[in-house]
This record gives structure tokens, sequence and C-alpha cells, in this order.
């Protein structure tokens, strides 16, 4: 589908490369594009987020069908998280997103048949990079404008970090309409990780809100929420100011801290606790959190499952999306898990996944079997055992980050963002007061490199050229 440099004209000259280096680095630092360096000292340090020089082309079709399938993926785990025998859980807001990748497979002549859409995983919790996403989107868009040489090629703008806000702004005036106590102003709390790389994709999503006149309150996950808030006897979380000591009436607690384990310290835990007990919107709420596990994912692919929340012509559009999965416990499902994990000839196909967030935790191929046995086997169970996706070998593009340039073959990623907001009716089910979907990320990695995590150093943000 693609030859070598399908991002330019042809393939670029050395001079013309490294102009464009120039320019994309001025980009960014005069944008924020930007990924903070703790400091060693007392100085501010920061350094570009790494990036794709060019566009890389993704199927326009395949690009349609994840935009179409969002819808699916949000009913599907809005039904999820109300489901009390399977989940017991009753949220109000979460903003998911689900990525993908192109999947090839040989067809009988031994030619690759046309790519497919696959999905690598869902997320429900924290959803980094949406501003990052839009401000490269912006650079590439830029620069197919100005630069002569360039073939203008058409790719979608992604709108993720207006959309978050406005979901935001949806569920703050909903909240102060029916449920505050009208004894304070209302406000929302963003939860934050300590020493925070990635204030560049929060800070700005913080200042859309305070424009729109939507008091927003960053506070450190732990210790801190446990200081600065309280609830009052009826519920309501209330937030008191650390400088000035006004209180304010929290409508939503947004989620960009409390998806590592690490995390979960006595304070962490007893933080989490205080805030799920709270009338306040929690997005995600611990349940909605949970559902976005990658043994929920493993379990969804099982047979009859997804027919327990969706219509048959439903279920056979997502479904089509997943690979082969396993569990790793007791069952006839999980034996045949284990029997593929632990043989190396096997393993080599597969990707091994705990229930983990963040990146850089997973286990790949040839890996697989010492690292099994180098666990006790009733950690076994913990872990996910998938097919992995082969995305086609011939896409290239030049990858710049603090590790300088690098060209050559790449894998995308595409994630489609779906930001929701629903009431639990008791007798008719869930009712969706808010759905958007289309907005998206794309990255893209050197093929070979295991993980996809711009923040730990592994991809790169990117904008998809539909073909």
């Amino acid at each position: 589908m693609a030859d070598k440099y399908l991002t330019h004209s042809s393939e670029p000259s050395e001079r013309e490369l490294k102009s464009l280096i120039n320019d994309v680095l001025d980009w960014q630092y005069t944008h924020a594009s930007l990924l903070k360096v703790p400091p060693d000292t007392g100085a501010v340090l920061a350094r570009p987020i790494a990036v794709t020089s060019f566009p890389s082309p993704f199927p326009k079709t395949l690009f349609e069908q994840a935009n179409c399938l969002q819808r699916l993926y949000n009913k599907l785990y809005i039904a999820i998280t109300r489901d009390e025998l399977w989940l017991s859980s009753l949220p109000s807001m979460a903003f998911f997103r689900s990525d993908y990748m192109m999947h090839i497979t040989p067809g009988p002549d031994g030619q690759s048949l046309p790519p497919q859409l696959k999905q690598v995983e869902f997320n429900t919790f924290s959803l980094a990079g949406g501003v990052h996403s839009a401000k490269v989107s912006q650079m590439h868009g830029y620069h197919e404008a100005h630069r002569p040489s360039f073939s203008h090629k058409i790719f979608p703008p992604t709108l993720t970090p207006s959309s978050i806000v406005h979901a935001l702004q949806t569920a703050h005036a909903g909240y102060s309409t029916s449920k505050c106590s009208q004894t304070q102003p209302t406000a929302i709390i963003m939860l934050v990780q300590p020493n925070n790389v990635n204030i560049c994709d929060e800070r700005p999503i913080e200042e859309m809100l305070w424009d729109t006149d939507v008091p927003t309150f960053r506070i450190e996950f732990g210790q801190p929420v446990l200081d600065t808030t309280s609830l009052s006897p009826s519920g309501e979380l209330l937030f008191h100011h650390p400088r000035n000591g006004q209180i304010f009436e929290i409508s939503v607690v947004y989620y960009r801290a409390g998806y590592d384990s690490d995390e979960y310290s006595p304070a962490g835990i007893a933080a989490r606790l205080h805030l799920e007990k709270s009338k306040a919107i929690k997005c995600p709420s611990i349940l909605t959190q949970i559902a976005g596990s990658k043994k929920v994912q493993q379990e969804l692919a099982m047979p009859e499952v997804l027919e327990r929340f969706l219509p048959p012509e439903e279920v056979t559009r997502i479904r089509e999306t997943f690979m082969p999965m396993y569990p790793l416990d007791g069952s006839e499902s999980g034996a045949r898990g284990r029997e593929l994990a632990l043989d190396p000839a096997t393993a080599q196909g597969y990707v091994l996944k705990p229930s983990l967030e963040g990146g850089g935790h997973n286990v790949h191929g040839s890996a697989i079997p010492d690292y099994l046995q180098s666990l006790p086997q009733a950690s076994w169970p913990n872990y996910i055992l998938m097919q992995r996706i082969e995305p086609p070998p011939d896409i290239h593009n030049s990858l710049i980050s603090f590790r300088g340039l690098q060209s050559g073959p790449i894998v995308s990623e595409l994630g489609v963002f779906g930001m929701c907001i629903w009431e639990e009716d008791p007798m008719e089910g869930p009712k969706v007061k808010h759905m958007e979907h289309g907005c998206f990320s794309f990255k893209s990695k050197a093929r070979g490199v295991d993980e996809m995590s711009v923040v730990k150093g592994y991809g790169h943000f990117d904008s998809p050229w539909l073909v």
C-alpha cells in the first residue's frame, strides 16, 4: 500500500531534511510542544516532544471505520460500567480512547491482503496526548502549507483539546444546575502527578476552562487531596483553597493521575476512597477505570460476552477489530494461553500484557517464556496473552526526538476519543446526556520498537495522511 517516503513527494535531500528539522524544533519551542525535564538545579528545563517530520500514510477507509466504531465502543463501555452483575458500577462521566493499528495477513497467493483495523487496547483513564496531538497536527499543516517542495497532503485536524474542555464544561454545568448545594461556588479539580513532565498536555485544558469561567484547580494525587478537600455531611466534595481559604464545591474530579500502582500508597488509597465517596462527578470512577483493564478487553473477546451488551449487528462490527486473546488462568482457554506463552516457537507471535497503565509494562515475543517462568504461577492470571498485530512493513518516515534523527520504516497507531456523560435511570438504564467522538491522536514509532508511549521515549506524535 505504500512506497518509501510516501509522506513526501520524493525522498528529501539531507539539506532539505536538516532545514525542516530546524523549522520543526523552532515551531515546537514557540508553541509549547514540549516535555518538562525534571531539574537537577533550580532551573526549569524542557525539550521538544518527539514527533515525525511528515504526516504518515493511513488508509482513509480504516480511519473512517475507527471513527464510526467509537460510538459503538462508547455504548459498549457505558453498558459494561453500569452492569451490576458484571462490574457493579454507576459512573456518570468518562473519556474513552480506542487505539488501533493496521494489520496485514498473507493471501492465498502469498501477497498481503488489504490492511485491517485491529484494536491494540481500550483506555478509560487519563488519556494523555490530546493537546500534543492537536499541536503536532497544526505543525504539520503549517509546514505543508509553507514549504514549496512539499506535496500538499490532506490530513484531518484534531479538535481533541476543545472536545475535552467542552465535555468538562457540560458536566460542570449539569452538576451546578441539579446537584449543587448552592451554598458555595463550584469548581473542577484536576488531579496530577508530582514532578509532572507533561504539563504542556495538561495546562492548556486548565487554562481553557478558566477562560470560560470554570474555576479549575490542580491538586497532586495522594496526601494533598486529603489536605485540601473535605466532605460535607451530605457528601459534597469541598475544596479549601490553600492560599486564601475560599471554599469551592467540586463538580468534577478529572483524573490525570492515579493510574499507576505506585501511586497507591496508604495516602493514595485514602485519597481515592475519599473522592469516590463524594457526590462529585468522577472522570472516571474507579469502576470505569477497572473496565479499561486488559482483563476486561480479553473477556470481551470470549464467545457470547459482547452479546450481553450489544445487538448482533454491532457485535459483529466490534468483534472484527479484536485480535485473538487468551487468559492465563485455570480455564480451558487459559490452558491454551499458557501453552502458547511457554513455547518459544509460538510465543514469538504474541504479547504478554498486565493490567497496568502508562506504557512500558508489556513483554514481547521470545522474552515471554522466561519472564513467565520467573513469576509464581499464582500471578499468571493477572496477565493476558494477545496475538501480535502485524503492521505493513513498507511505510517510512523521519523521526525527530531528543536522541536525534532516525529515518526508516515505522509503525503507526490511531487513537479515537469518545467523551461521554450519562445518568442512570433505574427503570430504563443509562441515559446519555453528552457523547462526542471523532477526535483522535496519532503516533508512530520505529519498526522494531515494541512500546508506543511518547512520554517514556518510545513513540512520536504524528498526523495521519489519509490515502
